[in-house]
């Protein structure tokens, strides 16, 4: 029996959550959470195998911090949301997503894609599917490039980055070369303006 748990601030769609998948073989609602605090505090409690979270959640974090906290290889979380926005998308799956389902999907669909997210497989709706595959990959920066970037954010100098990160000014500089040229820009204000759109700054 797969154990789940639902996230989502509308009191009605939780509702027809619920009797949704009652109907569904195999898989119990276990609780129901409607905010994000709420979520991690129950999946912690309640230790369920799925939990079905919604990204807007009204007050205090919302669905991608949640996910962020709850997601572990025992607790899988699948998106459920309306939302398919490139940055929505990127956030989620970035925080430890097993899948994103959209709400317009069909009823079969959600049960499949519980039970695949069950056993650790990712499962797209199939508009953000394609949208993932026509998407340019994200740079992949390294935990120093990405440090020196939030750095660059609060608008210090390369001595002032060297001090706050204890390396020296030409480490600076050879990092700010490589992010550079994984972001294809030549400037600070570059880095950052990609850095910000793409979602990469810590």
């Amino acid at each position: 029996m797969i154990r789940v748990l639902i996230c989502d601030d509308h009191a009605v769609v939780r509702a027809g959550l619920l009797a949704l998948l009652a109907s569904a073989p195999g898989i119990e609602v276990v609780g129901e959470a409607a905010g994000g605090e709420e979520a991690v505090a129950t999946a912690a409690k309640l230790a369920p195998d799925v939990v079905l979270m919604d990204l807007q959640l009204g007050p205090g974090i919302d669905g991608v911090e949640a996910t962020r906290r709850i997601a572990s290889p025992d607790v899988r979380v699948l998106v459920l949301t309306t939302y398919d926005t490139d940055a929505d998308v990127t956030r989620a799956i970035g925080a430890g997503a097993t899948g994103y389902l959209l709400k317009a999907e069909r009823p079969e669909e959600l049960f499949a894609a519980i039970r695949a997210a069950a056993q650790g497989r990712t499962t797209l709706s199939a508009p953000v599917a394609r949208r993932a595959a026509s998407a340019p990959a994200a740079p992949a920066l390294t935990d120093r490039e990405r440090d020196i970037l939030g750095q660059l954010a609060r608008g210090l100098g390369n001595r002032e980055i060297a001090r706050a990160l204890f390396i020296s000014e030409a480490t600076v500089k050879t990092h700010l070369g490589r992010i550079y040229t994984k972001l294809g820009v030549d400037t600070r204000a570059g880095a950052v303006a990609v850095a910000k759109e793409q979602r990469l700054l810590p």
